[in-house]
């Protein structure tokens, strides 16, 4: 499967749909609060993805049954939300989100701390969304996908975690997942040259222990296999000639 170039139209709406999915994610960190159920954010994040007449992007995808993933604490990615799981006070919770804009998607991810967390775990998402941003000094034209790939992970596990190898990220556009996959750890090989015009969802998924991980009996959520802590962040990026834009992240 080829990887698709971008129009300056498609980018345009692509750019729009990634300003709403910020703005959905927003909402959500201001309403996050210990005592709400796992559907209770699912519920609110579809409110505000409708109210932007977008349309979740997970919802229904390949059967997922909710627009929100909402993964706690050991959870990796892809909980599945539910009125019996109620948040707590020190839980950290990644909430993934895709919305259609016109036809073309955008899916960005953040992990958040509910009430007081550990000095362990903060730093964890911390580091994890860092490392995001240390793979995106290499998100331009003329350099390689797995240029991306292995500066996430050279930087998370210099920590001592573990990179879930797994899973990975993907081209993004009028598909939630398109060519190519993006690991996030050290890759032997170049990958394919960046172009302008590529759109890519990045998304290191990094656990404070193990790198191995687990699907449990739903099919769809993930967890670590030690059970230790995991975090995700993720961001829409456009490559472009120069600096990478980032088009979940405007702020």
């Amino acid at each position: 499967m080829s990887i698709t170039i971008k129009s300056s139209r498609e980018i345009e709406l692509m750019t729009e749909a990634g300003r709403i999915l910020e703005i959905v994610h927003n909402e959500l960190a201001k309403a996050l609060h210990p005592g709400m159920s796992t559907l209770d954010i699912d519920k609110l994040g579809e409110e505000v993805i409708r109210s932007y007449d977008c349309i979740p992007s997970f919802l229904n995808y390949n059967g997922y049954p909710a627009s929100i993933c909402v993964s706690v604490n050991d959870e990796v990615v892809h909980g599945i939300p539910s009125p019996h799981r109620i948040i707590q006070d020190g839980d950290i919770v990644s909430l993934d989100a895709g919305v259609i804009y016109k036809g073309y998607h955008s899916d960005a991810a953040r992990t958040h701390a509910v009430g007081e967390i550990s000095k362990d775990a903060a730093k964890l998402i911390e580091v994890t969304k860092q490392s995001f941003f240390e793979g995106i000094k290499y998100a331009k034209e003329g350099n390689h996908l797995f240029d991306i790939s292995s500066a996430i992970g050279r930087y998370a596990e210099s920590f001592g975690y573990g990179v879930v190898r797994d899973l990975c990220g993907h081209g993004i556009g009028t598909s939630l997942h398109e060519a190519p996959e993006i690991p996030n750890y050290v890759q032997k090989r170049k990958g394919v040259l960046l172009k302008a015009g590529m759109t890519l969802a990045i998304e290191p998924m990094i656990n404070a222990g193990t790198w191995e991980v687990n699907w449990m009996d739903d099919d769809w959520t993930v967890v670590t296999k030690d059970h230790s802590l995991s975090a995700h962040y993720e961001n829409t990026v456009l490559i472009t000639e120069g600096e990478p834009q980032i088009l979940t992240l405007t702020e």
